[in-house]
């Protein structure tokens, strides 16, 4: 496990990287998450709605940054996450997840680092931005 003394402000973690993202993906992340509306499964439908055809279910990258941090720490290390929705991605997108160190400090007695995280597309374009706190030994 990752030590906090071994980091410093601006230092990346490993990078997560997901895709290309598929229909049957979708399809699957739809019957788990209960999330079946349909701009996420059928592009008439999606159309209907002003976009171009399917799109990808936001919480489905969310959980690829999730998968980041869980990488990286045991999920019990995790004290905070939270992203925010900056574009679509659609079938075919590759996502990587990134993180660097925004900062060192101690909280209850605990070394935290809190990490600046962001999921971009195969063009490098952000389609999450969002921040975690973990705790390290």
């Amino acid at each position: 496990m990752p030590k906090f003394d071994d980091f410093n402000v601006g230092d990346a973690i490993p990078e997560t990287t997901k895709g290309p993202i598929t229909r049957t993906q979708l399809a699957l992340f739809a019957g788990a998450s209960g999330d079946h509306n349909p701009i996420h499964l059928d592009d008439e439908e999606a159309r209907k709605g002003g976009l171009p055809g399917v799109i990808a279910h936001g919480m489905l990258n969310m959980a690829y940054l999730g998968q980041l941090l869980s990488d990286f720490v045991p999920q019990s290390n995790i004290r905070s996450f939270s992203a925010r929705f900056v574009a679509m991605t659609v079938p075919g997108d590759t996502i990587t997840c990134r993180g660097e160190v925004a900062e060192k400090r101690e909280e209850n007695g605990e070394k935290r680092l809190d990490l600046k995280i962001v999921a971009v597309n195969q063009k490098d374009e952000t389609v999450l931005d969002g921040a975690a706190s973990i705790a390290l030994d």
